[in-house]
């Protein structure tokens, strides 16, 4: 019973506090579309009874009325254990973005693995039932509405954060705000370790708002004050399946560009599996770490690659990035398109001369890894391959076995 009533006591406390905050968030937390940042002791009014060591400004010099976000993450001793005789397990988990190619990935890792596992889902029609199934809680809350976030905290331990916006929905509402009233609940409810994925080469283009604010949400988890660990990412793998593997399948049009962009994609399996082995030691909190696959590729190599293993040529649809420049620049001349100009602009970075990989001989050195361990793309379609069109043969054998002649 004292145990209900500690609990409701944190929990109508974190609410008072996150209600306190949002009028602070709804008119502080908004990025332009190209973000600046810089560091500033002045302590910010959300939390200006904590005691004040480190806040973080974010300005963007976009337009000439500066908008300026000044967070001050430090919290009291006392949110690290708010009531004596309820301790936190170490392996309470929260794991945001649950539902996505990444984060289902994570949440398998972890029960495997004998976490207890509690995966943050935005409300919606169809719920996330195959969470459930699997062994997990699922807790319902929404990273553009602060005063959801923290009662799905009351007695987490560790924080890993895999969510990224909807397509249809402004990059900043999710990708920034969202995640910085998350830092925000993190640090004054005591949460011990705070996992971020990020994207590699994020400080490299700051002309691309979605990098630019991954870069700043990196920045501000690091003088948040929470212990944490960055893990950049390069690309995955299961994203080829729609991309390129079922339309070529299916006889659909494949699209590419005309750019020599080389990207190593690493399977999501081997990103929680390498993720929990970073999360459980702990020399590498505070670190920046960068996961990319044993081979970078390009566009017309993984085609080339998924047509070998399908037996059957693709019908591929090449869209010069001259295009994608122009139609961004004439997104860019209305306020309404504005998202869409801002993630045209991610994918002129993926169709650029770039290459989007990194020597992991010292990240497997630091995690104990053996690079043998670590699939290969080839290996990964091979399987899928195989797998789908023994299904397919299956199949269509079973149909012959149905037919009626007359």
């Amino acid at each position: 019973m004292q145990h209900r009533f500690i609990s409701c006591i944190f929990l109508s406390q974190s609410i008072q506090f996150m209600a306190s905050t949002q009028a602070q968030l709804s008119t502080s937390l908004k990025l332009h579309n190209m973000l600046s940042c810089r560091h500033s002791l002045v302590p910010h009014p959300i939390i200006s009874t904590f005691p004040s060591r480190t806040s973080i400004d974010y300005s963007s010099k976009a337009r000439s009325n500066t908008t300026v976000i000044a967070v001050n993450a430090q919290a009291t001793p006392e949110a690290v254990n708010f009531a004596p005789g309820t301790p936190i397990r170490p392996t309470s988990i929260l794991v945001v973005g649950s539902t996505g190619t990444l984060g289902r990935q994570i949440v398998r890792r972890a029960l495997d693995e004998g976490y207890d596992v509690r995966c943050l889902v935005r409300p919606r029609p169809m719920p996330a039932d195959f969470l459930r199934d699997w062994g997990a809680t699922v807790v319902n809350a929404d990273l553009s509405k602060p005063e959801t976030i923290p009662a799905t905290l009351v007695g987490i331990h560790t924080i890993i954060d895999c969510a990224t916006g909807r397509p249809e929905e402004p990059i900043k509402k999710v990708d920034w705000e969202g995640k910085v009233a998350l830092i925000q609940c993190a640090k004054a409810m005591g949460i011990k370790k705070y996992v971020f994925f990020s994207i590699h080469n994020c400080d490299k283009h700051p002309e691309v708002p979605l990098m630019e604010i991954k870069h700043c949400t990196e920045k501000f988890l690091h003088n948040s004050g929470l212990d944490h660990i960055t893990i950049r990412l390069c690309g995955f793998m299961q994203g080829l399946i729609g991309q390129y593997a079922v339309p070529i399948l299916e006889e659909k049009s494949v699209w590419g560009t005309d750019a020599p962009t080389r990207i190593a994609y690493m399977d999501t399996q081997d990103i929680a599996r390498l993720t929990f082995i970073a999360l459980r030691n702990p020399n590498l909190t505070r670190k920046l770490l960068t996961f990319a696959g044993p081979r970078a590729w390009t566009t017309q190599e993984v085609i080339t690659l998924c047509e070998r293993l399908a037996g059957q040529d693709a019908n591929v649809t090449t869209v010069p990035v001259s295009i994608l420049r122009f139609t961004r620049q004439l997104m860019r001349l209305f306020e309404w398109t504005n998202d869409v100009a801002d993630r045209l602009a991610f994918s002129e970075v993926l169709s650029s001369d770039t290459v989007f990989s990194t020597t992991m001989s010292e990240t497997y050195q630091l995690l104990g890894v053996d690079a043998k361990d670590i699939s290969t793309l080839e290996k990964y379609l091979q399987d899928y391959f195989t797998n789908i069109l023994k299904k397919l043969k299956d199949l269509k054998a079973q149909s012959k076995q149905t037919d009626i002649y007359f």
